[in-house]
C-alpha cells in the first residue's frame, strides 16, 4: 500500500456491506483496465549492498530525486514513504524493494510505456546517487540481517507477528520481489470463472517467470525461491484457496474467508495500532480488544483486505500474484499473459476447459513442486513446459482477437515473445542464471547485479 489509509467511509455493522463493497467493482468490458505492479531491489553500485532509508544515497534520497519528474510526496511521520502521479504510485516494501503500482491502463502497450518511463526516471536519479536497480525474485546475495527496514508503521507490527506463523515470513517481507497485474470482472459469475482459471494456472506463471535461484550467494535448490517462501509465511492468509473451486463460491464466500483472516492493525490518528491475531468479526461486533467498543469503518475493511496473500487476491478486482520480478520485457509479458487469458471470452472458455477437471490434489501438487522444478515439473504424463505452451497459445489468440495496436501497428501478442522463447527452449531465466553461475560467473552472483539490472 502506497500510503496510510485515512479512517473513512460508512460504519460497518453487517457482512452485507462487505459483500456489496466487492461487488461494486463489477464493470462492463468497455471499462476494464490493466494495472501492473512490479518491485525491484535498489542497491549501492559501489558495494552492491541494499540501501538504508537514510543518507545521501538512501531510499529517501531516491524518492526525493524522483519528485523532479512530477511525482508528489506521500509522508508518514515526517518520512517520504511513497510518491503519486497520474493514478500511479511508487512505494516501498519492508526491505526497501522499490515498487511501481501503475495506473489503470487500456492496453499492454501503454503498460510498457509506463514501465519504460519509470525505469528511465529511476536510472536518471540512480546515476546521480550511485544507485542501481535489480530485477530478480529474491535477493541473491544478502542475508536477512543485512537488509535495512523501511520506516513504515505497519511493517513493525508485521515484523513482530510473522515469526509466530511461519519461518519464512520475514524473508518474504525483506528479500522478495514480484510483478503482478490487477484485472477487472463484469459480474459475480465472471469473477468466479476468472478467479478459478487464474488460481489454477498461477503455477504456470510461476514456472515461466522463475527467476530466484540464489540465496546468500549460492544456489538454493529452487527455480522460484520467492514462490516457495509463501508456503511457509502464514497459513491463515496464504495459499491456493481450495474453496474457490467449490459449488456456491462467490463474493460472500470470499468475504467469509477474509473475516477469518486474523488482523494485523487498525490505523487511527496517524498511527498503526497493533491488532495482530485479532478478529475482524469481533471488530464488527464492537469487541475488538485493540479498540473496545468501536466498530470498523469501510476504510478498515479495505485495509484488512490488503493483508491477505493468496496466489490470487480479490478486492474490487483480481490480482495475479504468482510471478517473480524480472527484466523490462517480462514486466510487460506478465500482464500480456493474463489479459490474453482473461479479457477475451473465447480464451477464458478455453483456459477453463484446460483446467476445470483438475483435482484439489493436482492443484496442491503444482503449487508445491513448481517452485523447485518450474517447467520440468511433471503433470498428467507430461511436464509444465507442455502445459505452458498450451496456455501461451490460448493467451496469444486472446490478445490477437483484442486487436489493440501500438503506434507502430503491432498487436499485444508481441509482448509474449519473451515467454514463447522460454517455452521453446525449455529453460527458465533461473536455469540460465544457474548455468552462468557455474561457468562464466565463476561461482559468484555479483555479475547478476550487472546483467539483471535495469
Amino acid at each position: 500500500m502506497a500510503a496510510p489509509p485515512a479512517a473513512s467511509g460508512a460504519p460497518i455493522t453487517e457482512k452485507r456491506q462487505l459483500v456489496e463493497y466487492i461487488a461494486a467493482g463489477s464493470k462492463p468490458p468497455s471499462a476494464w483496465r490493466i494495472g501492473t505492479e512490479h518491485e525491484k531491489f535498489a542497491f549501492s553500485r559501489g558495494d552492491l549492498r541494499p540501501l538504508p532509508y537514510e543518507g545521501p544515497s538512501g531510499i529517501g534520497a531516491l524518492l526525493g530525486g524522483l519528485t523532479e519528474f512530477g511525482w508528489q510526496r506521500v509522508e508518514e511521520n515526517g518520512n517520504v514513504i511513497a510518491l503519486a502521479r497520474d493514478g500511479a504510485s511508487v512505494s516501498l516494501e519492508p526491505g526497501g524493494q522499490f515498487e511501481l503500482s501503475g495506473a489503470p491502463l487500456e492496453t499492454i502497450h501503454q503498460t510498457c510505456d509506463e514501465v519504460h518511463r519509470h525505469l528511465a526516471e529511476c536510472r536518471t536519479v540512480g546515476d546521480r546517487l550511485g544507485i542501481g536497480m535489480l530485477g530478480l525474485g529474491f535477493n541473491p546475495k544478502w542475508a536477512r540481517a543485512d537488509i535495512p527496514w523501511m520506516p513504515k508503521g505497519r511493517y513493525k507490527i508485521m515484523r513482530e507477528y510473522m515469526p509466530k506463523k511461519g519461518s519464512l515470513g520475514l524473508d518474504m517481507m525483506l528479500r522478495t520481489s514480484t510483478v503482478q497485474v490487477n484485472l477487472d470482472f463484469e459480474s459475480e459469475a465472471d469473477m468466479v470463472k476468472k478467479f478459478r482459471v487464474s488460481l489454477a494456472l498461477q503455477p504456470v506463471a510461476t514456472a515461466l517467470f522463475a527467476n530466484s535461484p540464489f540465496s546468500e550467494g549460492r544456489p538454493n535448490g529452487f527455480r522460484s525461491y520467492r514462490s516457495h517462501i509463501w508456503t511457509d509465511t502464514d497459513p491463515d492468509r496464504c495459499g491456493t484457496l481450495p474453496f474457490v473451486f467449490e459449488d456456491g463460491f462467490g463474493f460472500e464466500r470470499y468475504v467469509d474467508w477474509m473475516l477469518d483472516v486474523p488482523m494485523y492493525f487498525v490505523y487511527r490518528d496517524g498511527r498503526y495500532i497493533d491488532a495482530s491475531g485479532q478478529s475482524f468479526r469481533d471488530f464488527i461486533a464492537g469487541r475488538l480488544p485493540a479498540r473496545p467498543g468501536e466498530i470498523p469503518l469501510m476504510s478498515d475493511w479495505v485495509d484488512h483486505m490488503t493483508t491477505a496473500f493468496p496466489e490470487v487476491r480479490l478486492k474490487k478486482f483480481l490480482e495475479m500474484r504468482g510471478a517473480d520480478s524480472g527484466p523490462w520485457a517480462r514486466l510487460c509479458a506478465l500482464p500480456a499473459l493474463w489479459v490474453g487469458l482473461l479479457y477475451d471470452g473465447t480464451a477464458l472458455d478455453a483456459a477453463w476447459d484446460l483446467c476445470r477437471d483438475w483435482s484439489p490434489a493436482e492443484h496442491a501438487a503444482l503449487r508445491a513442486d513448481v517452485p523447485r522444478h518450474a517447467l520440468a515439473t511433471p503433470f498428467r504424463g507430461e511436464t509444465v513446459r507442455e502445459l505452458a505452451g498450451r496456455v501461451l497459445a490460448i493467451a496469444t489468440d486472446g490478445l490477437r482477437r483484442r486487436a489493440r495496436l501500438s503506434r507502430g501497428g503491432e498487436d499485444e501478442t508481441t509482448h509474449l515473445d519473451a515467454l514463447h522463447r522460454i517455452v521453446e527452449r525449455g529453460r527458465t531465466p533461473a536455469d540460465d542464471m544457474l548455468e552462468a553461475f557455474a561457468t562464466r560467473w565463476g561461482g559468484s552472483v555479483d555479475p547478476a547485479y550487472v546483467e539483471e539490472a535495469y
